[in-house]
């Protein structure tokens, strides 16, 4: 498992913004011959740069390729099942994190795809468990704590959340992505200045973090600094025009209840 975190990150169509996945290195069998390390090496680096590039039903193929040369290898299982979620081939994506699973119970990264995975489909509380089994694992990994919060803000309890986000910024301050959720999710209990001074720091520290300034615009519109979100939304719509569609940014990107009303207010003033 790569360590870093910021490494870890993989955006894919499904999860953009939804949370973490992450793709798992994979080993090359100790008895094979050179020739055939080399091969699986060249066909894994393949499917890696596939994945990386967007190329999600040819890095299928290939990441296939590999499973069917090293089957009871998990790594391998789990990196397919990524380029099926990017494909919303999300109940095939979990039958492959099953298997990685099923090889090696002890390897947390399975568990922290197949937990977003679960989110994709709105199993809130199967997705719950999968990062609280990776926490018992890996009791320090900010990308569970995040990824928890955003399934227990599925479930509408946003001060559980907020104590996830939180905890995942005390471990990795650095972390951004758990910044932002945290910032937003502070508008949603009714920490108004804090939210705004949150979001205001990442706005200015991350100027193309699309999802930070469509949120401090929805902010700013409802603390009554109008002239402000007017200027923020100039950037959005230059950065991610998906802001504009309240039903995707409640559905897909699942802002809290109150900051999407905001924006709505936003869009129809």
């Amino acid at each position: 498992m790569l360590l870093n975190v910021m490494r870890r990150l993989i955006t894919v169509v499904l999860m953009l913004l939804l949370g973490v996945i992450s793709l798992c290195p994979s080993p090359v069998l100790a008895d094979m011959s050179a020739s055939s390390q080399a091969d699986i090496g060249e066909l894994r680096q393949q499917a890696f740069e596939l994945t990386r590039n967007g190329k999600f039903d040819l890095a299928e193929v290939v990441w296939t390729q590999v499973i069917d040369i090293l089957p009871d290898e998990p790594a391998v299982w789990s990196n397919r099942g990524n380029v099926r979620v990017s494909q919303n081939k999300v109940e095939d994506a979990i039958g492959d994190y099953d298997r990685a699973i099923a090889l090696d119970p002890l390897q947390p990264d399975p568990y922290l795809n197949r937990g977003a995975a679960y989110e994709a489909l709105g199993n809130w509380q199967q997705a719950i468990d999968d990062y609280n089994r990776l926490l018992k694992l890996s009791p320090d990994d900010p990308a569970a704590y995040n990824n928890r919060g955003n399934a227990k803000g599925g479930q509408g309890d946003w001060q559980a959340a907020l104590k996830d986000y939180e905890q995942s910024i005390t471990i990795q301050p650095s972390f951004s992505l758990g910044y932002a959720n945290y910032g937003i999710t502070l508008f949603e209990v009714g920490a108004q200045a804090k939210s705004l001074q949150v979001l205001k720091s990442l706005a200015r520290k991350y100027p193309n973090y699309a999802d930070v300034r469509a949120a401090l615009t929805a902010v700013l519109w409802e603390t009554g600094n109008w002239g402000e979100a007017e200027s923020q939304w100039v950037a959005v719509r230059g950065l991610d025009r998906r802001y504009t569609d309240l039903d995707w940014v409640k559905n897909v990107r699942r802002w809290p209840p109150s900051l999407v009303v905001g924006l709505e207010h936003f869009l129809n003033l």
